[in-house]
């Protein structure tokens, strides 16, 4: 389902920092993994709630997906012990990741359309996800992309706090030619990946191409600050000016909403 059924047009028909031959003033795109370049928040959404069953916690798929969505997973597992009144194990993460590992050869799946823009893009560019490095490696081994992002790999172990906070992106426009934050681009389909984007004084699209993604999500990710809102890889490339130069119709400013 995606996430914008009635397009918000702004009055531009791009973002300031698009110019007629692609990304002005942009020095670096930096993309989220999950939910961007790989399909797998479903995947995980349906591991976690499989888990949750089995130590007592009965929550359906979608309101495992609305609270992990809106939370993010550290804020979600509290929220759920809070509600539930169950404290989850000490391991459930570990024991998430395990089953994740072994669900991904079968059914981990790149975006439709992501690889086309990655060979298309010519401004620089890098991965900034709070997963670990061992499942990045793994995820880009699955689904061939391991060339696309050699060396230009970041991850939460590599900094203090994960987002929400902006440790991570200024890590990765830091190790990517300590570029300026205001010249970084950033692609995100989270609520704290949007939050910790623009607390890195960073630009930032909300992506809504994912098959987790539900109504609301586009205002969500507005609210918090993603300047344009792209509902899949062929509005995200119009935006970038990698496939046309048509106006997107999936694209939102913050200020043509009500």
């Amino acid at each position: 389902m995606n996430c914008l059924r009635k397009p918000i047009i702004a009055a531009e028909p791009f973002p300031p920092w698009v110019g007629e031959d692609g990304l002005q003033d942009i020095d670096l795109v930096i993309f989220d993994c999950d939910g961007v370049l790989v399909d797998s928040e479903v995947l995980a959404v349906r591991v976690t709630a499989a888990q949750l069953e089995e130590i007592g916690v009965s929550m359906s798929f979608e309101e495992t997906l609305e609270v992990f969505m809106s939370l993010g997973p550290d804020a979600a597992r509290r929220q759920i012990e809070i509600e539930s009144g169950i404290t989850l194990p000490a391991d459930f993460r570990e024991t998430t990741g395990g089953r994740m590992k072994e669900a991904f050869p079968r059914e981990l799946r790149p975006i439709a359309g992501i690889e086309n823009i990655l060979v298309q893009l010519t401004t620089p560019y890098c991965v900034a996800s709070n997963s670990s490095h061992a499942r990045l490696r793994e995820t880009f081994e699955i689904i061939g992309f391991t060339p696309f992002f050699e060396g230009r790999v970041f991850s939460a172990e590599d900094v203090a706090r994960r987002k929400p906070a902006p440790d991570l992106f200024l890590h990765a426009a830091s190790r990517m030619g300590d570029v300026d934050p205001a010249r970084c681009l950033v692609i995100e389909d989270s609520t704290t990946g949007v939050a910790a984007a623009r607390a890195a004084g960073m630009r930032v699209i909300g992506f809504c191409g994912g098959g987790h993604i539900r109504d609301g999500h586009d205002r969500r990710l507005l609210e918090l600050g993603a300047e344009w809102v792209a509902r899949d890889c062929e509005a995200l490339s119009q935006t970038l000016r990698l496939g046309g130069d048509s106006c997107p119709d999936a694209l939102a400013e913050p200020s043509s909403t009500v």
